[in-house]
């Protein structure tokens, strides 16, 4: 689907949305037909769904999948968003691999899916100079005005716990880092959406203040790849 380079391996074909339901379905519309494409994204997505959006799609040539193509872009209000969620550990390892991501550069080690305890496994594990450091990594795709994305786009108890573990893992020596992967055109700042999800707001804070370190960073979108390509500034309100 991808290749090492974060490209798209197909064509991407482009279709008008008609509607996303029971969560992983997606009737889109391709000229004079209508498909039903998976949708790899079981989050609200809010905004994003809106119908007569335009959609880029994948076909598989997979005999054993159910569903033969897969939703991969939204154009939402102009702006192109990734709403594969599978994709975006693959494009954090990418963008780490490649120093990409200023502070999380020239790695030693990067190990993905590293369990902390018993409950919790984290998106990468990376080593440098032997500082050991734990990374989670959040999708982003929910945008309100025209230049800030938000997270959560739902109420995240997981986001939470995710966000309490980074916390314990700083006392136990790990230096702990939360990114939010921006899939979305155009964006310059992020925030927490504190309406959406007060708890984690108020664990957001909690985390910053015991010195976990969120960085935003946007990926460069387009039906041929998704790449990380600028940082984002952070709002704290």
């Amino acid at each position: 689907m991808y290749n090492l380079n974060m490209e798209f391996t197909k064509s991407l074909i482009k279709g008008k949305l008609i509607k996303r339901y029971k969560r992983f379905f997606t009737d889109v519309r391709l000229n004079k037909e209508v498909v039903t494409a998976h949708c790899p994204n079981t989050g609200s997505m809010k905004g994003l769904l809106d119908e007569g959006n335009e959609v880029y799609i994948m076909k598989h040539d997979d005999p054993k999948r159910k569903l033969k193509y897969s939703l991969e872009l939204i154009k939402a209000k102009n702006n192109l968003v990734g709403v594969n969620t599978h994709l975006a550990n693959k494009i954090a390892n990418h963008g780490i691999k490649n120093n990409l991501i200023k502070e999380l550069k020239n790695n030693d080690l990067i190990k993905p899916e590293v369990f902390f305890n018993k409950e919790t496994r984290f998106d990468f594990l990376i080593e440098k100079n032997k500082q050991k450091s734990f990374v989670e990594v959040k999708n982003v795709t929910l945008f309100r005005d025209k230049k800030t994305a938000e997270f959560p786009d739902a109420i995240t108890s997981r986001g939470s716990k995710h966000l309490l573990a980074l916390i314990d893992a700083i006392k136990k020596g790990y230096k702990s880092y939360l990114l939010f992967l921006v899939q979305i055109e155009n964006m310059e700042n992020f925030k927490i959406a504190k309406d959406i999800d007060y708890e984690y707001y108020k664990n957001f804070l909690l985390a910053k203040k015991a010195g976990v370190n969120f960085l935003a960073y946007k990926c460069k979108l387009n039906t041929k790849e998704i790449v990380i390509n600028k940082k984002l500034k952070m709002i704290y309100e």
